[in-house]
């Protein structure tokens, strides 16, 4: 019996009739269960709905619309026949690479990947090789149809992921030619954490009797993120992070400031007192953000320093701590920002420097997350403590 046909007919995927080759890859990417967004979003694919579902990030939103998307797929058709919109580069390339492993046992299906920044020859190279599936940015893909480079007639399934971050940077323009140049009749799948009116908007105009699955941040697909508040004066933020950052207790670790300038001078900064660090953001050229996320993905440095933007779409499972060194200018930031951590049931922390000015602030986000973190405060020999005991920290971390 090969590999392929070794698969206990009890599998959870079995059972919705999933072909033998999905369910081995399913297993050989390391999955045991089908999370929430899952169990619900495949069988419905399947059975050609659309649908528009509201989920929080790390719950397995691109398994839950992938495997359907592979079993649709002719693999005689040269055509593009499955199509998945993101918002950025990086969340683009991570689809695009868990597809390829989700295929992994499927001869002969191939997989492209697009986006703004990088060379045209290169993504010229790709599609001449015939891809059943594209990944793409809207705007780059929108180029690539405009000079006749890609045909979207034969598409049967379109995915829309983050779709409530990409309309919200301004793409709902290119979005809706994208789907505009599909058969009217295909399958609109929508990915979205957050309902707005642009979502709103699209799934009105373009969905078919949408179906709608919302998936609470509860239970299995909670993230298990251990949320901490410093307080901490703009003068002593820097002292405060080497702190936490000395103590050796995090080897995998993302610090999050809100502009370029502080984003790069905070890493030069960490680079010059001796710590493995790199930076990314909205300045960094596409080539440099690859070899970054490549390094990172692959430990060749502990600490990564990113804007929000540059930050966007990045999936890296085993991240142990995430620092807001500057509090985000929106609520949401901080939820994408924390969920950096926390992901394929690890534990995680997160870290918050509060100056008296940003009280305010952090009493906005908490209200928008439901949270109660825990509160830490420098005393005055300079130890971390818990504020409400004054027992030491790290002692108890």
């Amino acid at each position: 019996m090969n590999e392929i046909e070794a698969v206990r007919n009890d599998h959870p995927l079995v059972q919705m009739d999933i072909s033998k080759e999905v369910v081995r890859a399913f297993d050989w990417m390391g999955f045991k269960n089908l999370t929430g967004i899952q169990q619900k979003c495949i069988p419905l694919m399947m059975e050609g709905h659309d649908i528009i579902a509201i989920a929080p990030t790390g719950t397995g939103k691109t398994l839950g619309f992938g495997i359907p998307m592979l079993e649709y797929i002719n693999l005689e058709d040269p055509s593009v026949q499955e199509v998945v919109l993101a918002p950025t580069r990086e969340l683009a390339q991570q689809i695009a690479d868990e597809l390829t492993n989700l295929a992994h046992y499927i001869k002969g299906l191939k997989i492209a990947v697009i986006y703004g920044g990088q060379p045209f020859g290169k993504q010229m190279s790709a599609l001449a090789r015939k891809p059943q599936i594209l990944v793409a940015t809207p705007g780059r893909l929108l180029d690539h149809m405009q000079r006749g480079n890609i045909k979207l007639s034969g598409v049967h399934t379109m995915v829309l992921d983050e779709a409530d971050e990409m309309l919200k940077m301004g793409f709902i323009q290119d979005v809706e030619k994208v789907i505009e140049a599909a058969d009217p009749n295909r399958q609109l799948v929508m990915f979205s954490a957050t309902t707005n009116q642009d979502v709103l908007t699209v799934s009105w105009k373009y969905q078919h009797d949408p179906i709608e699955i919302v998936v609470q941040a509860e239970a299995d697909n909670k993230p298990n993120i251990t949320q901490y508040v410093i307080e901490s004066d703009q003068k002593q933020k820097y002292d405060h992070l080497l702190y936490l950052l000395d103590s050796d207790q995090y080897k995998r670790i993302m610090i999050f400031c809100n502009t370029k300038d502080m984003t790069a001078r905070l890493c030069e900064r960490l680079k010059k007192a001796g710590y493995s660090a790199e930076c990314l953001h909205g300045d960094v050229r596409q080539s440099q953000r690859d070899k970054v996320m490549a390094g990172f993905r692959k430990g060749q440095f502990e600490i990564l320093v990113a804007t929000d933007v540059a930050a966007r779409g990045i999936d890296v499972d085993d991240v142990e701590a995430v620092f807001n060194y500057d509090l985000p200018d929106k609520q949401e930031f901080y939820v994408h920002r924390i969920g950096r951590t926390g992901r394929a049931k690890r534990a995680g922390v997160s870290f918050s420097f509060v100056s008296f000015r940003d009280s305010i602030r952090m009493d906005e986000i908490l209200k928008y997350t439901l949270v109660t973190p825990i509160q830490l405060v420098f005393d005055e020999f300079e130890t971390l403590c818990y504020k409400d005991s004054g027992d030491p920290f790290l002692e108890n971390a």
